[in-house]
């Protein structure tokens, strides 16, 4: 239960509610591919992996090195890294837009420039917490993560419900008005891809399931125990992303939910129906806090992974650094660098929307590599390792292997192409320059590692040894 409850906290998060809602009733096929299809094996297939290695701190650097070398081992755990950096100002502008509901300004989360200033401010301050140790970080995410994500996600429940039984109008079906009727449609109407270019940004909502997959041998019965772990944390990510998002399909038309702001709209609708509008402005508060939180509980994690990189010489011992505290300050710094840069883009692009889809988009495709990475390895290492103790095996052998991780590769390489397909749900505007943004996003970010491990020296690693202490 423990597991399954670090797992749900690993994957659920709220900001992801208006993207499901937007889909109206088709929410439930993208709920369901997203399960079957990636979060299932994702979960499976590392769990395997992080029993077999986790006398080596686990993680997929070591699992895809142990298969395909160091290189791709260190781009594997690069793209775990910088999808968080690029996730970063998408998180923060949903808490921008909490604030802005918090201050009585609504209009404020349709601006670029209030959104880009909140998400520069929000994440060096978080930077800044992060630096000065666990302690202070961890008090704040627990605090938040209450706050922030689980009242709230309760809340947005509960008013679904009474919405439901009072006999108010249901705006579900919007997206699949036939006439002058509206219908419920469990499939998407498929006339091209972009009515599918949700898929990514919605898959993105399951992902992090492989986080603590590495505690599966510390379970009394790994091969049993894992199983019913991830099947619990599974119904209940379900049940919270598929009844939130019902909640607020229900209530807000179709047509106005912001992708951004979805969630405060939703509140601001149902609490003034309910004359209980005085609950806004503390709900704003607390949503921006447990975004903020959010950001707080994987600020070190990820960047964790990349300082054990630079120890080990993949990358230039600069980055090893740490201060006083032990917290990997350089790395913290270049990511800071990295976040602010991309918050600029809400600055030039028009539409609060289209800049939150666009870095979620871009954030999809790099996250997605890792996984085909992780998946290549689980069947690999069953041929090239076949005596490796594994504390849980996905069962059926190496058929089961193939299949699982099969069924999870061919769910992210699909995933992973109508990711650059712009969506026909928003405003894009130009399609041209969406693609190229998302593809060059990928191209560089992703080329990195591979440039970085070609011009990596010996001396890396024993400037490293001798200067990762403060």
């Amino acid at each position: 239960m423990t597991l399954a409850i670090m797992t749900i906290a690993a994957v659920c998060s709220l900001r992801g509610l208006p993207m499901m809602a937007k889909e109206g009733s088709e929410m439930f096929f993208f709920i369901g591919f997203s399960a079957i299809l990636f979060l299932l094996p994702a979960a499976l297939v590392a769990a395997e992996l992080g029993g077999a290695f986790s006398d080596q701190k686990g993680g997929v650097y070591t699992w895809v090195s142990a298969a395909f070398g160091s290189r791709w081992g260190f781009t594997a755990i690069w793209l775990q890294w910088i999808q968080n950096v690029v996730w970063y100002p998408s998180v923060l502008a949903f808490a921008a837009a909490a604030l802005a509901y918090l201050i009585g300004r609504p209009e404020l989360a349709s601006s670029g420039a209030y959104t880009g200033i909140v998400i520069i401010v929000a994440y060096w301050a978080a930077t800044f917490i992060a630096l000065s140790g666990a302690g202070l970080a961890s008090k704040v995410t627990s605090l938040g993560t209450l706050l922030g994500t689980i009242l709230p996600g309760v809340l947005i429940i509960g008013l679904g419900v009474a919405w439901w039984l009072g006999g108010n109008p249901n705006h579900m079906n919007d997206v699949a008005q036939a006439g002058s009727h509206a219908h419920a449609r469990f499939m998407p109407h498929l006339t091209d891809l972009s009515s599918l270019a949700f898929l990514g940004g919605i898959i993105l909502l399951f992902a992090g399931v492989e986080v603590h997959a590495v505690h599966a041998n510390e379970l009394d019965k790994p091969s049993t125990q894992f199983p019913q772990a991830i099947f619990i944390a599974i119904a209940v990510i379900l049940v919270l992303f598929g009844a939130g998002s019902m909640a607020l399909a229900a209530m807000v038309p179709n047509a106005e939910i912001d992708l951004n702001q979805g969630l405060m709209q939703a509140y601001n609708v149902a609490l003034t129906h309910f004359d209980m509008h005085w609950l806004l402005a503390p709900l704003g508060l607390f949503i921006a806090f447990g975004a903020f939180a959010g950001v707080m509980s994987w600020i070190t994690g990820p960047s964790r992974g990349l300082l054990q990189t630079a120890q080990e010489g993949e990358i230039p011992p600069f980055l090893a650094k740490t201060n006083k505290n032990g917290v990997q300050i350089h790395i913290l710094m270049v990511q800071g660098a990295i976040v602010t840069v991309l918050a600029l883009l809400y600055f030039v692009l028009d539409n609060v929307s289209v800049a939150f889809f666009l870095l979620s988009a871009m954030t999809i495709t790099l996250y997605l590599v890792m996984y085909m990475l992780m998946y290549a390895a689980g069947i690999k290492l069953r041929y090239t390792q076949p005596d490796l103790k594994r504390a849980y095996k996905v069962p059926g052998g190496n058929l089961g292997m193939w299949l699982i991780a099969g069924i999870g590769l061919l769910g992210v390489i699909f995933a992973f192409v109508v990711s650059f397909v712009p969506p026909n749900q928003l405003p894009i505007g130009n399609p041209t320059l969406y693609v190229a943004l998302v593809a060059g996003g990928f191209i560089i970010f992703c080329g990195l590692p591979l440039v970085i491990h070609a011009c990596k020296k010996p001396s890396w690693k024993v400037a490293s040894d001798q200067g990762s202490p403060s």
